[in-house]
Formats: C-alpha cells, structure tokens, sequence
C-alpha cells in the first residue's frame, strides 16, 4: 500500500472540520459526532460510555480484543475570577501555556453562545523595560468588552466556563498540518483512517477491532483508564503526539532527537510490551516504512499507561506522530508522517494473530 494513495480529500475535508471544532477536555461530545459520523460506514457498531469517549467496533461478537486508539479532548481554559471592573482571569483545564495568551482571541463557551474575548496585555510603552514582568497564570486576563461584572453576567459568562482558542486548520508549504488541538486529533483522524482502508481493501479479522477515540486525556488519561475497564482488550496500540526536538531552545541530551517528516516515533518504556513494540518494529522494516525510537523514563505520558496497568496487564504500544510546538495554537506536522502512522498502525493491526498473548515466557 503506497502512503501517497491513503489520504483523500475527503479525508482532508474531515481532518479539517474534525480540528476547527472544539473539543476542550469534559466537553468533547460535539467532536465526538463529528468522528463518529465519518467512521461510520467503516465499523459495526459504536460504544459510548458516560463521560464521552466514543468506540467503533468491528467484529463485536470476536473474543480477543485488540485497541487502536487515539485521545479526542484539546487543552482549555476556565473562567476562574471576574473582576468588578468585567475583566476575566483564568485557571488551566489540561496543559494550556500561559506564555502564548497575550494577544490571543479566544472563544467562551456559554449557555448563550460563544462570547468572544481577547487576552489583553498592557502596551510596551507602560511596561518597565528594567523588569518586564513575563506572562504568568496569575497575570494573564480575557477582556470581553464589559465594563464591569454585571455586564459580564449579563452576556452569559460566568465561573466555569470553558475557554477555548478559534484558531483553525492551515497547511504549510503543501504538506505540513498547522492547527491547534492536533494534539491528538490527529491520533483519532488516523485510527479513523485505519479502520477506512481496512474496509475498502477488505480486509476480514480473526478478531475484534476497538477503534477508540477516549476524552480526558489532557488531565491525566481519564477516558482511557475508564473505556479499558469496559472494552477490557487484550492488545492496544495508542497513537499520541511527540516532540520534534530539532527546533531552537530544546535540549536533545534531555528531550532526545526526534523530527517532522522522519517517520513515525516507536516508544520505549515499562508500560511498553515488549515483544508488541518489536512486533511493531518489524511490521515497519517489511513494508518499508520510515520509523524512528524515543525512550521514556518511568512512563510515556500518553494513554499507553492506562491502557497497560488495567484489567491485570494489557499487551500496549505507542506509536508516536512528531509534532512542534505543542500545547500552541500552531501545533504542526507532516502529511507524510500522518500517512505513514496510518499505514504502520494498519500493517501492524494485519499482522496481529487470533488469540497472541505476547507472553515473555512462550
């Protein structure tokens, strides 16, 4: 299967519409219709649960479970405070870096509707340039255009509300993906893909294949450690998003060396399977597939650990897909390196036998 052939543009067209929506963590139920009405046609049923994370099944009546997973939540924000004065200070829903706020346009996620606001930042002219003060979580503030909190009130927004960015999907010199919340909805575009190919070239399991797309990655693998509990699989091959270490201010003696458009990133870490990773490594040397290696300390940071310590041990792998500037709302990769997770997660779901243990001890 060539990698040029896999991506279509109606796929493209779903990728973008999948990642101009928002779909902050505890809200990605909208996102989540979105990804359920493309992969539709593709699976046998679907599974949802109580918190939103959203399974297409095939083979639903197969014993042996095997998971292709993805998260489908984006970093956010909530209104933490209101000042009298109708200003907007904020507190972290996920990772969300305070040092790009200013200047930004967000989106406030109210019961009236999206209010737009703007995260305001005093003017070089009125800053002392002896001790610039950088942006911090208790300095950073949206302005709404209220002159005060009744009028805040009035517009709809109150504490609690989700905040989100508008920015919305580009590419870049013909072949790199630039949006916020690719982080991972790249993992869930992908999985989709997967399960796609395997209908039109169709291809028949021996087993039952969990296309996951779980929420609540962004605040500590939530929706995963609860779905794995459900499907109770006995493989699961997570797809997240890594750093490409080859741009200014990072150090490879601690983040290692990863880039865009090298390949698809193999993780070594405890909550990696072994003989599942080497499975996966082999899979890529067959079919020629570009990959390149990261290791994890004590864990991988992704779902690939709460898929692996639950049910008494689940055989999981984590295939990465390279990415800049994380957790910004330019997150940005190549087309060939999406292709390319998509078709090593394919090739490696083909190659998985009814009934593996993946045991050390066979």
């Amino acid at each position: 299967m060539s990698t040029n052939k896999i991506l279509t543009k109606n796929s493209i067209e779903f990728l973008e519409k999948y990642l101009n929506n928002a779909s902050p963590t505890g809200y990605e139920s909208e996102g989540q219709k979105i990804w359920m009405e493309y992969l539709k046609p593709y699976v046998d049923t679907f599974i949802t649960d109580t918190y939103g994370t959203a399974v297409g099944v095939i083979n639903p009546d197969a014993k042996y479970k095997v998971v292709i997973e993805g998260h489908s939540d984006e970093i956010s924000w909530y209104v933490n405070y209101i000042t009298d004065e109708g200003l907007l200070y904020v507190i972290r829903n996920g990772g969300s870096d305070h040092q790009i706020a200013p200047s930004k346009w967000v989106n406030i996620h109210t019961d009236k509707g999206i209010v737009k606001g703007i995260f305001g930042w005093p003017a070089i002219h009125t800053r002392d340039n002896s001790k610039e003060e950088a942006p911090k979580l208790d300095n950073i503030f949206i302005d709404i255009g209220a002159k005060d909190k009744k009028e805040v009130e009035r517009m709809g927004v109150h504490v609690g509300c989700v905040i989100t960015y508008p920015d919305t999907f580009q590419i870049l010199n013909g072949n790199k993906f630039v949006c916020r919340a690719i982080d991972n909805r790249a993992g869930g575009f992908m999985i989709a893909e997967v399960a796609r190919l395997l209908h039109e070239n169709k291809k028949k399991l021996p087993f039952g294949l969990y296309i996951t797309n779980s929420v609540q990655e962004e605040i500590g693998l939530r929706g995963a450690e609860m779905i794995t509990q459900t499907i109770k699989p006995n493989v699961a091959i997570v797809t997240d998003v890594c750093h490409d270490t080859t741009t200014p201010m990072i150090d490879k003696k601690k983040q290692g060396h990863t880039e865009i458009g090298a390949g698809p990133v193999i993780s070594y870490a405890p909550a990696v399977q072994n003989k599942l990773r080497e499975r996966i490594i082999k899979t890529a040397e067959a079919n020629n597939i570009p990959f390149q290696r990261m290791a994890s300390s004590r864990y991988t940071g992704t779902d690939t650990d709460a898929f692996a310590y639950s049910n008494g041990g689940v055989a999981s792998a984590l295939i990465s897909l390279p990415l800049r500037y994380m957790h910004t709302t330019v997150e940005t990769v190549h087309q060939d390196d999406v292709e390319n997770v998509i078709k090593l997660i394919y090739e490696t779901v083909l190659n998985i036998k009814d009934g593996e243990t993946f045991s050390y001890f066979e």
